[in-house]
């Protein structure tokens, strides 16, 4: 479905499969949106359980976060983008158009 690590979140004309044509393809926001709540809570979290339970210094942090977030957020793109396709096709969800006569 995407094209490579290089670019993360590009994505094929088909699949190579199926051969499924991938145009109608309309995720918009929504892989954003639901990566910005669920990183919000781990990332936080995460933060949270180093500072109070581990001590960790502030320097540590900007190491461990640093490098975690930008990580995670790639992987998590990919595979919520790859789900509301899925949702999308499996629904046959379409935009709402108002049909030429």
């Amino acid at each position: 479905m995407f094209l490579g690590p290089l670019n993360p979140l590009a994505m094929r004309d088909k699949c190579d499969a199926c051969g499924l044509d991938y145009k109608f393809v309309d995720t918009g926001d929504g892989p954003a949106v639901f990566g910005i709540f669920i990183l919000g809570v781990l990332c936080v979290g995460g933060a949270l359980i180093a500072e109070f339970k581990f001590g960790v210094p502030w320097w540590m942090h900007i190491v461990l976060w640093g490098i975690l977030t930008p990580v995670f957020t790639v992987f998590l793109l990919r595979f919520l983008k790859a789900i509301l396709i899925a949702l999308q096709f499996s629904n046959k969800a379409e935009e709402g158009r108002i049909a030429k006569e």
